[in-house]
């Protein structure tokens, strides 16, 4: 067989700032997927599209070539509709534990396709599997299954989901090419797309805990996304949220379940409770449902009766007792003053050293480490309160920890007027 196009013909055309059309894009694609095209030649046309972007046409030929290599999951018989969410990662984002099943109390079907944590930022497996005996792997009929009695599932994405996309982000995250916009928005938007959900709602980070410490650049990622799901006929908008502070009180695994849990009980720290519920609202609003009062829900018990059933089919106990830390150690305030910053990278690598990550994927996580803090930015401190506790499976670990936590944080003097920046910056929407 003669191939219609040359891969260096390609890459030479978008490296001198040319655009791509449909058929060289899905050839592209789908010969890499297939091994015909080397790693060598994608990752150089990765460069070429970080040095010279894409235009909206051919991001969108990414994202359907990229969907196109796998399977496609098609929810149109579940009699009800369906809403998901997708965040970009930050520190104690355990968002999707309460959101899932608050949104599938109101009868709209949350499949929730989750991924692993790397590096400070966490992942929604690994804190679920803090659970003893939940499991993150289902099959497709099981997924299914699943939204139809339960209405909600957490687990992983299948094997057979974007595969051209798996592959691709492996190469950019050893070639430099990470933080490309076009390549960031076809991954994401590729999974879900696939996923086959019929509304989306972003949750894009900002700030030093997020992959886009920017705000300007968050925003450009939201409107590519925002414009990639209006173009494949998916209802999606956008919330730019703030990641320069931790999320809640706990940073890690086991200890987020546990605050989720207190979320769900109709407690739980504010900042939590206010994404949950504009993530919430947000989501059955583009269903179908807006204008319902998603904090009765919560307080009310529903959305606890959600989580207690999805967890046990997914052969979790939620009363079993979580995992406790074998080391703790307390940090203590030297001095009176008010905290003023909290630095959310700093307080995830932290963590992230204390065994609650992982440097490379195949590592496992110790699901009992991370941090428990006792004070956010804005509260009044005095000598000798508790600051945060940090906790390991080895104690040996705190050391390199206190080195992350150096200049982390910042206590000002006493009655110092703090004014805490909004969670929320802003709302995208198509337009």
């Amino acid at each position: 067989m003669i191939e219609p196009f040359a891969a260096v013909d390609l890459i030479r055309h978008k490296r001198d700032g040319g655009s791509l059309d449909t058929e060289e894009i899905n050839w592209l694609i789908s010969r890499y997927t297939s091994g015909y095209v080397g790693d060598e030649q994608m990752a150089a046309m990765a460069m070429a599209i970080f040095l010279n972007g894409m235009t909206r046409h051919e991001i969108l030929d990414l994202t359907n070539a990229m969907i196109a290599s796998g399977e496609r999951l098609d929810y149109s018989n579940l009699g009800r509709p369906t809403s998901d969410k997708h965040s970009t990662g930050g520190v104690g984002d355990k968002i999707t534990l309460p959101l899932m099943p608050l949104v599938a109390s109101f009868e709209v079907a949350v499949p929730q396709l989750s991924g692993r944590g790397l590096g400070h930022t966490g992942g929604t497996l690994d804190k679920l599997e803090s659970i003893p005996g939940w499991r993150a792997e289902l099959t497709n009929e099981a997924m299914f299954a699943q939204l139809q009695e339960l209405g909600g599932v957490i687990c992983a994405a299948g094997a057979e989901l974007a595969p051209a996309d798996k592959k691709l982000y492996a190469l950019r995250d050893i070639t430099g090419t990470v933080e490309a916009i076009p390549l960031i928005a076809s991954s994401i938007m590729s999974k879900k797309i696939a996923e086959g959900t019929g509304a989306l709602v972003l949750d894009v980070k900002y700030g030093s805990g997020a992959f886009m410490k920017d705000l300007d650049r968050a925003r450009e990622l939201a409107r590519t996304m925002v414009e990639l799901g209006t173009d494949a006929g998916v209802n999606v908008s956008a919330l730019l949220t703030n990641m320069n502070v931790p999320l809640g009180l706990a940073i890690g695994n086991a200890n987020e379940v546990r605050e989720s849990v207190e979320v769900l009980a109709g407690g739980g720290p504010a900042d939590i409770v206010e994404l949950t519920c504009a993530l919430a609202r947000e989501m059955l609003a583009l269903a179908g449902q807006p204008d319902v009062d998603v904090e009765a829900h919560l307080k009310g018990g529903q959305a606890m009766d959600v989580w207690r059933k999805t967890i046990a089919a997914q052969g979790g106990d939620p009363d079993a007792p979580l995992p406790v830390p074998a080391e703790s150690l307390e940090v203590r305030a030297d001095r009176d003053g008010v905290l003023v910053a909290q630095d959310a990278y700093q307080f995830g690598v932290a963590a992230w050293r204390l065994g609650a990550g992982r440097a490379r994927k195949e590592d496992p996580v110790v699901h009992s480490a991370g941090i428990d803090l006792a004070v956010k930015p804005g509260d009044a401190i005095k000598a000798g309160d508790l600051l945060w506790t940090l906790h390991a499976e080895d104690a040996s670990r705190f050391a390199g920890a206190l080195a992350d936590l150096e200049g982390a944080w910042e206590l000002a003097e006493p009655g110092t007027v703090f004014t805490a920046e909004p969670l929320i910056a802003e709302k995208i929407t198509a337009e």
